[in-house]
């Protein structure tokens, strides 16, 4: 929105032509989108409270979680709103790619709010069905992975990128809609999975981000995109100001998570931002960079899929408790030992996804 009065700025004082710079703007999109979380908070948590909008705590899990029970919940709207309102304002709204991850994030917090009344307000356990839930993330990945498909003009768009390999693209034709279907939906559980400590799921999300929104300003740039023989995809430097912008809402948003947890970010937060890191993914090409990067959310994913298949097949557990961050704390380690280690775990491997555009 601020380019569109840019011109009439520049008019005034040449010097407001550095607004037009993809790089400042990602900077203040941050800035802004924390500085709304920061302000939101405290009054969020304070309705939330007095709404008795509180964490409900499994009987089976962790003993240690019963503290829990009553935490204000539904917070990840705070991400949601902060992002959406920073995106708009400092984004370039005339490029499709901006509207079409606002469109996922909303959308996936909207089934995410939607199960969490149902649990929370309502008192129903279930909240929204596997299958609604399913078929709604089906209808807004699907509505999304259809635009970009049939909106895409380069072969590149269509390549499956592989990671440290020159050249390697892999033309997917049609096998671009599953594929992309399977990145979002998996992408926003596995975020949802991992949600469940103190600044877990969070903080990992805002490395992700952070990474994904370097790779989408390269990939913008036909001159570096050139050189790292990536796929230069026009528009996706916008995406640098959405990822700022998540970046700055999760950091704000932590400061209210971190162990103890003043507010969880509920399904409304995590379904959202887990989506929003795939779609990102498939604007840049970078699908497999993504599996890399977000390794701990696919390990929390993967152990739930383990554990559910081990149990129907032989009746024995692998785990001590499924999701993997449960089996840690069931073997007696303490919840912020086991939130900084996969936090350690997540930069290591961001880095690693990150080595992938030069190690070809």
């Amino acid at each position: 929105m601020i380019l569109l009065v840019v011109d009439w700025l520049s008019a005034l004082n040449e010097g407001f032509d550095v607004l037009r710079y993809i790089t400042l703007r990602a900077i203040f999109s941050a800035l802004t989108a924390l500085v709304i979380c920061l302000l939101v908070g405290p009054w969020l948590i304070r309705w939330l409270t007095a709404a008795r909008i509180g964490q409900s705590v499994r009987d089976d899990g962790p003993q240690t979680h019963l503290v829990k029970a009553g935490t204000p919940t539904m917070g990840g709207a705070m991400i949601i709103v902060a992002v959406t309102l920073s995106t708009l304002l400092w984004s370039d709204l005339g490029v499709r790619q901006v509207w079409l991850v606002l469109f996922v994030a909303i959308g996936f917090g909207a089934i995410g709010w939607v199960d969490d009344y149902r649990k929370v307000v309502l008192a129903n356990s279930v909240g929204l069905s596997a299958r609604q839930k399913l078929l709604s993330q089906a209808l807004v990945a699907g509505i999304a992975v259809g635009v970009l498909y049939a909106t895409a003009t380069t072969r590149p768009e269509l390549e499956l990128v592989v990671p440290f390999f020159k050249d390697a693209g892999i033309y997917l034709g049609w096998m671009f809609l599953p594929l992309g279907f399977l990145v979002i939906v998996g992408s926003s559980n596995a975020v949802n999975l991992t949600d469940g400590l103190d600044g877990l799921a969070i903080l990992p999300s805002v490395m992700v981000a952070g990474g994904l929104g370097l790779i989408a300003y390269l990939a913008g740039h036909a001159v570096f995109a050139d050189y790292l023989l990536i796929p230069n995809v026009a528009g996706s430097g916008e995406l640098t100001v959405f990822c700022s912008a998540l970046v700055g809402a999760g950091l704000g948003f932590l400061w209210f998570n971190t162990y103890p947890a003043q507010v969880f970010m509920g399904d409304v937060g995590a379904l959202s931002i887990g989506a929003s890191l795939g779609v990102v993914a498939i604007m840049v090409r970078q699908e497999l960079v993504l599996f890399i990067m977000g390794g701990v959310f696919v390990m929390e994913a993967v152990s739930v899929i383990l554990q559910v298949g081990s149990f129907r097949m032989t009746g024995k557990r692998i785990f001590r408790m499924a999701p993997i961050h449960h089996h840690f704390e069931l073997k007696g380690w303490p919840e912020p030992r086991i939130i900084v280690r996969f936090w350690i775990i997540t930069v290591i491997l961001v880095l690693v996804g990150l080595s992938t555009l030069k190690i070809r």
